[in-house]
């Protein structure tokens, strides 16, 4: 029988020294670095600090191990360059709105807001459990990038205007920037149709480049003082009733990550998503006090004329854009089949608590 040999205190000491000289395993050493570039001014609230929850969250739940970096627009490349420096490998990640790669691929448009559409609430169910997210990888590969949902600005409001709008007529001739589909209704009532990123949009208005501009909400929209330039403030956000926020990844970067940190990134835009959604919920109605008390913003409703004549005219350009592109054409009609079944449940849900909410009491 072989004796067992103990060490001593030193030994083991010695041992234990020798131990961390050697190089450690391959595991500990695989760190990488990601650089996210964004369509949003540094740190501007909602927007660009989601982009920094992003990166934070991720960079913490992976212990270090995939480190993100934020750049706001123009550190690296324009805003609207963004999705072209990911889906080339310039860089990893970004973080902007799928309705500013339109000119790119026509279907992301769709994906970021679609008038009179889906809310918040209902665009992540159809993100979950409505075929969206798979709909978005397909449209969002066409740009060599992975798609997430990575925040929701909700309900936005309808625009800054330095004129009344009393019918729908009164956008005729109107310098107007606002984005996406519904920018395509606005060109269709009769406007000159400005597509700017948001950093742009406070001179713009000022110099009188532009007559009118949609950005946000109350929360986004103070922080960049429109109010100093436009004395109409009008609601509803017809045209971005939910405005998605993306993630997009490189494809390539993508594929080369271990299950465990695609598990991390998917679930920290998880978190994300829900937590702008929760800044803009929180902050608007503070921001709105603010532009109305402090400021003397004149806050209007659209007319029904407006918006009856923008329902009509939505339905006709959206059908008109898609019967061209299939892809396009594929994600638009799932929406619609999405929105038909989100309105039934509402009408027995939302719609109903929100007019009960209003009835004449207190607590």
């Amino acid at each position: 029988m072989k004796r067992r040999q103990f060490l001593s205190g030193a030994a083991v000491a010695g041992a234990t020294a020798a131990a961390s000289t050697f190089a450690k395993p391959a595991l500990a050493q695989d760190v990488r670095e990601w650089r996210m570039v964004t369509t949003w001014p540094k740190n501007f609230p909602g927007l660009g600090t989601g982009a920094n929850l992003l990166a934070e969250y991720i960079t913490k739940a992976s212990d270090g191990r995939l480190k993100v970096t934020v750049f706001g627009a123009g550190e690296i490349v324009p805003a609207f360059e963004a999705i072209d420096a990911v889906g080339s490998g310039t860089v990893e990640m970004g973080h902007g709105a799928p309705y500013y790669w339109k000119g790119k691929v026509d279907a992301t448009q769709y994906i970021a807001a679609m008038p009179f559409g889906l809310n918040a609430q209902e665009q992540n169910a159809w993100f979950q459990w409505g075929g969206g997210q798979e709909l978005a990888d397909k449209v969002y590969a066409e740009l060599n990038c992975k798609f997430f949902p990575s925040g929701n600005t909700g309900t936005q409001m309808g625009g800054w205007f330095n004129k009344e709008m009393n019918t729908i007529a009164d956008y005729q001739g109107l310098k107007m920037r606002i984005p996406g589909l519904g920018g395509e209704v606005v060109k269709a009532a009769g406007a000159n149709v400005v597509n700017l990123p948001g950093g742009e949009i406070p001179p713009a208005l000022q110099s009188g480049a532009i007559d009118a501009t949609e950005w946000v909400g109350p929360y986004n929209d103070l922080a960049f003082g429109l109010y100093k330039s436009a004395k109409y403030y009008y609601y509803p956000g017809w045209h971005e009733p939910a405005t998605v926020l993306d993630n997009f990844i490189n494809l390539d970067a993508w594929n080369a990550l271990p299950d465990d940190l695609k598990a991390i990134v998917e679930q920290a835009n998880r978190a994300v998503n829900q937590m702008v959604l929760s800044e803009f919920t929180a902050r608007n109605v503070q921001a709105l006090d603010t532009l109305r008390n402090k400021h003397n913003v004149d806050v209007r409703p659209f007319s029904d004329d407006i918006l009856t004549g923008l329902g009509k005219l939505s339905g006709e350009v959206l059908r008109d854009l898609v019967a061209s592109n299939p892809l396009s054409k594929e994600v638009f009609e799932s929406l619609v089949a999405f929105r038909t079944q989100s309105i039934a449940w509402s009408k027995f849900s939302e719609s109903a608590f929100a007019q009960a909410r209003v009835l004449p009491f207190k607590y």
